[in-house]
């Protein structure tokens, strides 16, 4: 198995490229001649430099992927840095010694580049990338530590690609463990806490054991990935792929069960996929598509081969599930649920100059149609979206990439109840059902990255801030009891700083590398309010 402890070349571009990155197929054809071009000297120092860690094809070995979905969000002189200077505390060296610095540009502009030769990732490709871990004989089935399985956190740290796992009664760290490279949307729970999943933006799912403390499988599902999702029941894990343009769907135990091509109905048009979530109560999978105007729900429901039966009969079993369309005017770039899960809530992006005003849509499962526009301007980043009861209603906020401003929309009629100016653009927001008060970010905000807003859910107004003053303060989780609210000190040297939900108090704060997500079990697998499912 690679060393996933061992992000090469690259390696500090993990955070900016995580964000919205830009498809293969979406690319300038004219960029792969010149590309195809230039081989012969730039592609020399590339195979001579890197292809050990990062692979001929450009698509990953020891290290990240070195392909413009990975790297189109990062600034040109950041590549420049790190070729030039390594990174610290990986095995990524400088190569200032090596190259000069008119060749460590071109080889900066160069692997920016779409290849000359399409990459591509199939299912035998899918299948041969996996292994597995089985147990030890006579292992118990107990953790070895002592703690509340349902208070546990998984705090994400994208500093040095390392996972840490919080104790959420005594908050302490439990034991931390390296990641791979780049994880992005989430860590999704089996539903008994005991079984994590990551998803990183270079394709691989890594199968993790909190009880036992280690990782039980890997399998590369794609080149460049947005998110995983677990079925309820657990048996089933599907990915989200940008790159090849495809739905991956595994048994628990990351054996590969099928793909699905995210074509339009046609097959004329083919589409990145933005985002893939689980909807429990329908006992299926809900996808949104990047460049096509449909929403899929594909069910599992009816797949049900007893455990004991081999993967190819699982195959079959979901073999003759289909795709369930639903026909847009835009497409959707994230979503969320409403409570019945019978809605999605989605936000669609403008993907060039001249195109319509990003804004939300309501779309009816049941129905199988837009029923409603959510009157949200700006930006509104709906997959990180709460819900929660107000005067007899049920309303939905969500922070705003582009305003900054909190839209609250009233969920029966769709209509807004209340703006709340906010310091400023914010990624995430996060509440629980046993605190009155909501919390938000403005990480986005040149000015306001260092604060954090805290909405009280009775009167929709501000009941107060925390800062960290000139660095980045984000992503609150709650423990299990909603007593104390954890934030992310966005830094190198950051923390996870615990505050009392009810005063915003300081209550301590637990060194860091880049904490850009923590995540509770309980809060996770029950589906709490507050939290992004």
């Amino acid at each position: 198995m690679p060393d996933p402890d061992k992000p090469s070349l690259i390696a500090t571009l993990a955070l900016a490229a995580s964000l919205l990155a830009v498809g293969w197929f979406s690319a300038p054809v004219q960029a792969q001649s010149a590309n195809h071009a230039r081989v012969g000297g730039v592609g020399d120092l590339y195979q001579q430099h890197c292809a050990a860690c990062h692979g001929t094809d450009r698509i990953g070995g020891m290290g990240p992927a070195l392909l413009p979905e990975s790297l189109e969000r990062t600034r040109a002189d950041e590549i420049i840095r790190v070729i030039t200077h390594g990174r610290a505390a990986t095995q990524m060296q400088g190569f200032s010694g090596q190259l000069s610095q008119a060749e460590i540009k071109e080889l900066a502009t160069w692997v920016r580049q779409p290849a000359a030769t399409p990459p591509h990732w199939s299912e035998s490709d899918i299948t041969a990338s996996r292994s597995f871990f089985p147990a030890e004989k006579n292992e118990p089935a107990k953790p070895l530590w002592n703690a509340d399985p349902m208070n546990l956190f998984l705090v994400v740290e994208g500093g040095d690609h390392h996972v840490s796992l919080l104790d959420g009664d005594r908050l302490e760290v439990i034991t931390r463990f390296a990641s791979r490279y780049a994880l992005h949307g989430g860590p999704k729970f089996t539903p008994d806490g005991r079984y994590v999943f990551f998803g990183s933006r270079d394709g691989w799912i890594t199968k993790y054991d909190l009880w036992r403390l280690r990782v039980v499988a890997e399998v590369r599902a794609g080149l460049n990935m947005r998110n995983v999702a677990v079925s309820s029941d657990g048996r089933y894990v599907m990915a989200a792929n940008y790159l090849p343009h495809t739905l991956a769907v595994f048994d628990a135990d990351l054996q590969l069960v099928r793909t699905y091509d995210a074509k339009s109905q046609d097959g004329k048009s083919s589409s990145r996929v933005s985002a893939v979530y689980d909807a429990a109560p329908r006992k299926s999978f809900v996808v949104a598509l990047k460049d096509i105007a449909e929403i899929w729900e594909i069910p599992y429901g009816s797949a049900q081969p007893r455990a004991d039966l081999q993967t190819s009969t699982m195959a079959d079993a979901m073999a003759h599930l289909s795709v369930q369309r639903t026909p847009l005017s835009e497409p959707l770039d994230d979503f969320f649920f409403d409570q019945s899960y019978r809605h999605v809530l989605g936000a669609t992006r403008p993907k060039r100059e001249g195109d319509a005003q990003p804004g939300a849509q309501v779309v009816d499962l049941d129905l199988r149609r837009k029923t409603a526009d959510l009157p949200i301007s700006g930006m509104p980043h709906l997959g990180s979206g709460i819900t929660f009861a107000w005067n007899g209603t049920t309303v939905l906020a969500s922070p705003n990439l582009g305003t900054g401003a909190i839209d609250v929309i009233d969920m029966q009629t769709w209509q807004p109840v209340r703006t709340l100016a906010m310091p400023g653009p914010g990624f995430f927001m996060r509440s629980h059902e046993s605190t009155p008060y909501a919390w938000t970010d403005s990480m986005m905000s040149k000015t306001a990255k260092d604060t954090l807003t805290i909405i009280d859910k009775r009167t929709l107004e501000i009941a107060g801030q925390v800062k960290e003053p000139g660095k980045t303060l984000a992503h609150i989780e709650f423990t299990r009891d909603g007593k104390y609210a954890l934030a992310s000190l966005w830094e190198m040297d950051g923390a996870v700083i615990v505050y009392d939900a009810n005063s915003f108090k300081e209550i301590k704060r637990l060194p860091m590398s880049k904490p850009v997500g923590k995540y509770n079990v309980w809060n996770k697998i029950t589906r709490s309010e507050g939290t992004s499912h």
